[in-house]
């Protein structure tokens, strides 16, 4: 059945990549969710650099981490930690790639951690 799931969402995720990439003004925040953990990345396509990332295994995070209940609130401390990193770079606005998931719970809470944090979609 997971298998069956993955080639699903690697298909929506092709599909949607065909029509995202980032640019240096507004690159594409990669969102990668395992079982436990959520990865969130910016990247500049054009470059093919990543200018931010942030993890629920970042040491900057573990304190609050601990404190939290849930994962979807842990993504959202996420996605307001990849907000202030992007932002100190200069970059406002950001190009959203969900990766093939669904836009509910986890992604979406990470979402609204980075809009939060001040970045634009």
């Amino acid at each position: 059945m997971f298998l069956k799931d993955n080639k699903k969402r690697a298909r929506k995720k092709a599909r949607v990549r065909r029509k995202i990439s980032g640019t240096a003004e507004r690159p594409r925040l990669s969102v990668f969710r395992s079982l436990n953990h959520i990865y969130a990345q910016v990247i500049d396509d054009n470059n093919k650099n990543t200018l931010a990332a942030a993890s629920t295994k970042d040491k900057e995070l573990a304190d609050e981490l601990k404190t939290s209940k849930g994962k979807a609130s842990k993504s959202k401390l996420v996605g307001m930690l990849l907000a202030k990193r992007v932002l100190d770079k200069g970059i406002n606005a950001v190009v959203f790639d969900r990766s093939g998931y669904q836009y509910q719970g986890r992604i979406k809470a990470l979402a609204e951690g980075a809009r939060e944090g001040g970045l634009k979609f």
